[in-house]
């Protein structure tokens, strides 16, 4: 395993990071802002563009196959920035008719629609309407009831899994007539109309992360009890045929990121990255960690000598600190994206934080 690769970009917190098709730029959110930097260079990144046309704090961003950024801000509004041939940004605003700050946006993976999370109990599913040349929204509303915090879509670009602050994951249908070709059944379901509440699954604490498995078969999640969940539907309709969970004496977990399916990584308020797997004796267990300060101390202790360590003592007696943690990640890691993958799955994966990083890990 290599060691991490770290870019330093911001001195304020990134709550969102994505990179471009070919690695070779990064979009960062920095306050009201997004910068934009190329990181071909990684000694040297270079910031190429900044994206200023937000008036409160950036919560998030995306970016599709066609190079399209979306971003979505505390100020209630979502922006699509088109590259131009100069190389400048080009902003197109989102009619998201919501009442609250926006909290996370996904584009789908065929790049044709975006979903866009909000305080106001609402999921705006965003397509563009070429007649009047914008961004148009429908909602989905029922049944939320509190602020959704995190969303993911199916390889199909249909199914939408949201988690949100009053305990749940839910699954729904944002299939738009005049976008989207008829989907084939799936095991969530097969009559599939705007809104569908194809599954819906109480843990108990807020949902800061949902992801669907690489194959779409099952669920996995994070809550603010420090807990992960793996949700599997049921045969029935909105029927869950059950919930694994595995409870962890660490901190909670901001996000997390499928390697394959039977291997998830985890992160957030412990700093470092927390990889679980599962076997069929078991089931999901915590397997290793990524950049455990825990190893690293030990590492650090078997290296020093007896006069080494006696000359850092203060005068109390216990050993002096500069400050820095063991970590790489300085404070709470904010979010997770896959960066490099092949045919058994992900090999890299990039991660952002409130310490202003944006590092890269081996699994």
């Amino acid at each position: 395993m290599s060691a991490p690769i770290e870019f330093n970009l911001s001195k304020e917190p990134i709550y969102d990071h994505c990179f471009s098709q070919d690695k070779q730029t990064v979009a960062i959110t920095k306050e009201n802002t997004v910068e934009i930097y190329n990181v071909a260079s990684r000694a040297q990144p270079k910031l190429i563009a900044t994206l200023s046309s937000h008036d409160k704090t950036v919560t998030a961003l995306d970016i599709n196959t066609k190079g399209q950024i979306v971003t979505c801000s505390q100020d209630r509004n979502a922006l699509v920035w088109d590259k131009q041939p100069d190389g400048t940004y080009k902003p197109t605003l989102v009619l998201l008719r919501i009442n609250r700050a926006a909290t996370s946006v996904k584009w789908s993976p065929n790049g044709e629609k975006f979903a866009v999370a909000s305080s106001a109990r609402v999921i705006a599913v965003c397509y563009f309407e070429d007649e009047n040349d914008w961004w148009i929204s429908k909602h989905i509303k029922k049944p939320l009831k509190s602020t959704i915090l995190s969303l993911d879509w199916h390889e199909n670009s249909i199914l939408l899994a949201a988690g949100s602050t009053d305990g749940h994951v839910r699954v729904f249908s944002a299939y738009i007539k005049s976008v989207d070709k008829k989907p084939p059944p799936t095991v969530w379901g097969e009559r599939l109309p705007f809104q569908t509440l194809c599954l819906d699954s109480n843990l108990r604490s807020w949902v800061y992360d949902v992801k669907f498995d690489p194959a779409y078969q099952f669920l996995a999640a994070v809550t603010q009890d420090g807990s992960i969940h793996f949700v599997y539907p049921g045969p029935g309709e909105q029927e869950v045929a059950g919930v694994f969970t595995v409870k962890n004496s660490t901190l909670p977990f901001k996000t997390l990121l499928f390697v394959n399916s039977g291997k998830v990584v985890a992160g957030g308020h412990d700093f470092h990255p927390i990889v679980f797997e599962y076997d069929n004796s078991n089931g999901w267990q915590k397997s290793y960690s990524i950049d455990d300060p825990k190893d690293k101390k030990q590492t650090a202790i078997s290296n020093q000598t007896a006069l080494n360590m006696f000359r850092q003592l203060d005068l109390k007696g216990s050993a002096s600190s500069s400050g820095k943690l063991a970590t790489v990640h300085q404070n709470v890691i904010t979010a997770f994206k896959p960066f490099q993958s092949d045919a058994s799955g992900v090999l890299r994966f990039s991660s952002s934080g409130n310490d202003g990083k944006v590092v890269i890990f081996d699994v």
